[in-house]
């Protein structure tokens, strides 16, 4: 959906998603942190945008998501929801924003609404976080859950790897998706586990549940824009499908620019201001 012709985009709804989910629709969702990124994703025509905790990874550098503060949520929030006008946009709740108590979980998750300006929040963590949920919705705010391999807790889970491969924890995710499901979220993303567990979660669950690395047959899927376009590149995940290599591009950009720069043929006259010779007279004048 490129809107060059000046319509005006309906803005996605919580509805309309679940409606996706009844009439067989898959959702489409990308995670972004900034202006221009939301913009072009926005443009495209997504469903969802996620303004993630991966920021702390992607855009500030860091090892992992755990130090990601809720001021820096705020911001990128802010610049996202600032350029997309169709698509939902959901925020991450950082760690420790809501697993101290239920009222820091409402507060915070109040802020990302009332600051970030964003549509939904959303939190790691399975039946355990259910009576949160469960308090965040009553005090109406949407939630997305986030089950399987949740990143603020990935050194509990023996780091990056598929979660749900033996019976045990398979039943436990299961139970966590239809737990979350009762306390009122409105989605669930499912990451890294098998393709047929979430083909099972997202059979079983009314509301509608997207995957990021968790095969074809959830109702959507999720993936890093900057990852789909070769900007992050410390990791490639299993899951992902690289559709584009930008990064290639700015470099030889950049690399251009600097050889133009130091050989003298940038900037040409085309790229300057010029100053009227009657002005330059009476400068040269004055100073001498």
């Amino acid at each position: 959906m490129r809107e060059e012709d000046g319509r005006k985009a309906k803005k996605i709804t919580i509805q309309d998603l679940q409606t996706k989910k009844d009439l067989g629709e898959k959702i489409v969702r990308v995670t972004c942190y900034d202006y221009p990124m939301a913009l072009l994703a926005d443009r495209a025509g997504v469903d969802s945008v996620l303004v993630g905790d991966s920021l702390g990874m992607v855009v500030l550098g860091r090892e992992n998501t755990v130090a990601v503060t809720m001021e820096e949520m705020i911001h990128h929030c802010r610049a996202v929801t600032r350029a997309v006008k169709h698509a939902l946009v959901i925020g991450d709740l950082p760690f420790l924003s809501y697993q101290t108590s239920v009222q820091d979980a409402i507060r915070n998750a109040g802020r990302l609404l009332k600051e970030g300006n964003v549509d939904a929040v959303k939190l790691e963590g399975g039946k355990e976080f259910a009576s949160t949920v469960r308090a965040i919705v009553e005090a109406g705010i949407p939630v997305v859950g986030h089950i399987g391999l949740t990143p603020q807790t990935v050194s509990k889970l023996g780091g990056f790897k598929v979660q749900g491969k033996d019976a045990d924890a398979a039943k436990k995710i299961l139970a966590d998706a239809v737990s979350l499901e009762q306390a009122g979220a409105f989605m669930l993303t499912i990451e890294c586990v098998p393709d047929r567990l979430a083909k099972l979660i997202c059979e079983r669950l009314i509301i509608p549940a997207t995957g990021i690395g968790s095969g074809p047959y959830t109702d959507g899927q999720s993936l890093s824009l900057y990852d789909m376009i070769g900007l992050f590149d410390r990791f490639t995940p299993k899951f992902v499908k690289q559709y584009a290599d930008v990064s290639e591009i700015i470099l030889n950009a950049l690399e251009e620019f600097s050889r133009e720069v130091r050989k003298g043929s940038f900037p040409m006259q085309d790229h300057c201001f010029t100053l009227n010779d009657e002005v330059l007279k009476k400068v040269l004048d004055d100073v001498g």
